[in-house]
C-alpha cells in the first residue's frame, strides 16, 4: 500500500525542497474547466485559440498553480498543511503535451508561529520557469502517514463526439444510393435529406408522393431535385424498395414512418425479399458515457431466441461491421450470467461453442472469449476481481447477447440509465438496413447511415 506523509515543522530545514511532474493533456485542461467554471475559449475553442496572441490552446494559469498547492498538500510540508498566502507570476505559457515540475524550497522559519515561507516555481522541460511566487504556511506539528487516497477514473464525454468521428471518417467515400422507405414524417425525412446534405447518401425517397411532399411543406424543406418513387401506401413503399435493392437501384434501405415489423416482412420474404446465405441480425452502435470506446450490442431487434448456428452469423455479422469501421480485431464478448460453463444454461454452452468454432476459422475476424458475465465483459476491475485472464474481459468492441430479450434490456438500460446515443443497423441481408427508431434524432439517423456507408464501401477491402 502506498502512502502520504508530511514532515513536520522541527523536521524542516531552510533549504528543503520538494516537487511533483506532470504532463498536460487536454482531458486536463477540460476537466479544469468543469471544476473551475471557467471556459474562457483560450482553453478550449482551438478555432479561437489560433487567432489568441499564443495561437494555441493553452492551460487555465492556475493549473499550474494547482501543482504548487499539490506539492505543499502531499510532499512538503504535506498532510495538515494549513495554506496562508499565495503570490504567482505568469512567465510563460502551457499547452497540451508541455511537462511542468512544481518545485517549492523552503526559505524562512518562524518557531514561534510554525510558519515558512516557501519559494515556488514551476519550470518546463526546457527549463523556462512558467510560473513564479511565494507561499506561506503553517507547517504540521504532528507527524501524520496515510494511505495514498485512490482517485476515481474518470471519463469525459461530450455528447456526439463518438458518431461525429464516424461521419468524419466517411469523408473520402461515395455516397451510398439508398431507397429511404416512406418518409411521411419531418423526422425521417430530415434524417434523410441531413444524410444527403453530408454525404453519406443519395436518397431515393420510395411512399406516397403527396404526403412526402405534405411532410417536406410542414417541416419547411426544399426537395428540390430528390428521386420519389410514388407507391399507395407503407406496405407497398417497404416492398418496392426491396425491389429496387434486388434490381440494382439501391444499395442500401432507410426506415422511414413505418412499423418495422413492415420493413423486415419484405426483406425477409424468400421469394422477392433480400436473403442470403447468411441469418440476418442487428447491431446496435453505442455511445456510452462511461465506456472508453464505441460499444456494439447484437442481437436486440431480429432474433428471438437465436440457436448455435444463428449466433454464429450474429457475431459474424458485427464482426464485418465493426472491422469496416477500423477496428482491426474487435473483441467480442459473448454474454451470459456466470464466466463458466453450466450445462443447465444453454448460453455458456453456446459460448464455449462459439469460441471453439472461431479457433477452427467458422468465425473470422475477431477476438472472442464466453462465458462473460456483463460487468466482467465491460469492467476490467471485475474480471480482475474474479480471476479471469483475457484480452477481451473488460475491454470488449461487441457484446452478443443470449437471446433478444436479454440485448435488448441491455441497450435499453444503457440508453436510459447510462445516457448512452444509439444508430444501427441491421445486417446479413444483400443490403444493410438503416433500422431508426421514431425516438432517434438527426444524429442518430446520421450514424446509422454513416455505418451503413462505412460497411458497403469498405467491408470488402477489410475482409479478413
Amino acid at each position: 500500500m502506498q502512502y502520504v506523509e508530511n514532515r513536520t515543522f522541527d523536521e524542516i530545514s531552510l533549504g528543503d525542497s520538494a516537487e511533483i511532474t506532470r504532463t498536460l493533456t487536454p482531458q486536463d485542461i477540460d476537466l479544469f474547466a468543469i471544476v473551475s467554471g471557467d471556459i474562457n475559449p483560450a482553453h478550449l475553442d482551438e478555432d479561437y485559440a489560433r487567432t489568441d496572441m499564443f495561437h494555441e490552446v493553452i492551460a487555465h494559469g492556475m493549473w499550474g498553480g494547482s501543482l504548487i498547492s499539490a506539492v505543499l498538500g502531499t510532499e512538503l510540508p504535506g498532510p495538515g498543511t494549513i495554506y496562508l498566502n499565495q503570490s504567482l507570476n505568469f512567465r510563460h505559457p502551457v499547452s497540451p503535451g508541455d511537462t511542468i515540475t512544481a518545485r517549492v524550497t523552503v526559505r524562512a522559519k518562524d518557531a514561534v508561529k510554525k510558519r515558512l515561507i516557501l519559494d515556488c516555481v514551476c519550470l518546463n522541460a526546457d527549463g523556462e520557469t512558467v510560473i513564479k511566487g511565494e507561499a506561506e504556511v503553517i507547517a504540521p506539528t504532528e507527524k501524520i502517514r496515510r494511505p495514498r487516497t485512490a482517485l476515481p477514473e474518470v471519463h469525459l464525454h461530450e455528447r456526439g463526439e463518438r458518431y461525429r468521428r464516424l461521419i468524419e471518417a466517411t469523408r473520402e467515400l461515395e455516397p451510398v444510393v439508398t431507397a429511404v422507405i416512406h418518409p411521411c414524417d419531418e423526422l425521417s425525412l430530415t434524417g434523410a435529406l441531413e444524410a444527403a446534405a453530408q454525404d453519406l447518401i443519395r436518397p431515393i425517397l420510395v411512399g406516397p408522393e403527396a404526403k412526402i411532399h405534405a411532410a417536406a411543406a410542414e417541416a419547411e424543406i426544399d426537395l428540390g431535385s430528390v428521386e420519389i418513387v410514388d407507391t399507395p401506401h407503407s406496405h407497398a413503399a417497404a416492398a418496392e424498395a426491396v425491389a429496387m435493392v434486388r434490381a440494382g437501384r439501391a444499395e442500401a434501405l432507410m426506415k422511414g414512418k413505418l412499423h418495422t415489423d413492415e420493413v423486415m416482412r419484405a426483406v425477409v420474404n424468400r421469394e422477392t425479399g433480400l436473403r442470403t446465405e447468411r441469418r440476418m441480425s442487428h447491431v446496435y452502435a453505442l455511445d456510452v458515457p462511461t465506456y472508453p470506446k464505441p460499444l456494439f450490442v447484437t442481437d436486440a431487434a431480429i432474433n428471438i431466441y437465436p440457436d448455435l448456428d444463428a449466433k454464429r452469423d450474429i457475431v459474424q455479422n458485427a464482426i464485418d461491421l465493426v472491422r469496416a469501421l477500423g477496428v482491426e480485431t474487435p473483441k467480442v464478448a459473448l454474454l451470459s450470467a456466470v464466466e463458466t460453463v453450466n450445462a443447465k444454461i444453454s448460453s455458456t454452452v453456446d459460448a464455449a461453442g462459439l469460441c471453439k468454432m472461431a479457433e477452427r476459422g467458422q468465425i473470422t475476424g475477431g477476438q472472442l472469449d464466453g462465458p462473460l458475465a456483463f460487468d466482467n465483459a465491460v469492467s476490467r476491475m471485475a474480471a480482475m476481481t474474479k480471476g479471469i485472464v483475457s484480452a477481451v474481459a473488460g475491454d470488449a468492441d461487441i457484446l452478443v447477447a443470449p437471446d433478444l430479450e436479454a440485448g435488448n434490456m441491455i441497450a435499453k438500460q444503457l440508453l436510459y440509465l447510462a445516457g448512452a446515443d444509439a444508430a444501427g443497423l441491421v445486417l446479413g441481408a444483400r443490403a444493410p438496413i438503416m433500422l431508426t427508431s421514431r425516438a432517434d434524432d438527426v444524429l442518430a439517423r446520421l450514424t446509422s447511415a454513416a455505418l451503413a456507408q462505412l460497411y458497403i464501401r469498405r467491408k470488402n477491402l477489410d475482409a479478413p
